[in-house]
């Protein structure tokens, strides 16, 4: 895997989509504690692949590759509460799951293949 900027890695790309669509989806939220922990957990996903993807290191991208699969779990969570709590739809909920899903199995393989050039 060659790449000049983390701009260029997919599961970046869709990790800062991710946290758009979760600050627009959450705007008009009143629940503020939520909605500030599942704004933070997605803006925390793509900054961790961006900052791990500008380190020296294979070790230290694979450390911020598991930060950023963690906080997607995280986000995971929010997003089945805020749906219980009736804060999402379920078809919204839906999507985002199925995003997050798609995050974190890329970021799954990232990491494998990182470990192999170690």
């Amino acid at each position: 895997m060659t790449y000049r900027s983390f701009e260029e890695l997919e599961v970046w790309q869709k990790a800062y989509k991710l946290a758009v669509a979760i600050y627009r989806t959450l705007e008009d939220c009143r629940d503020y504690g939520l909605k500030d922990q599942m704004t933070r957990a997605g803006v925390s996903v793509a900054s961790n692949i961006a900052e791990g993807a500008e380190r020296n290191s294979n070790a230290e991208f694979i450390r911020f590759l598991h930060i950023a699969k963690g906080s997607a779990a995280e986000l995971k969570t929010q997003t089945y509460i805020a749906c219980d709590i009736n804060i999402i739809s379920k078809s919204t909920k839906n999507e985002l799951i199925g995003e997050l899903v798609s995050i974190s199995k890329m970021l799954h393989s990232l990491i494998k293949s990182l470990k192999l050039k170690t």
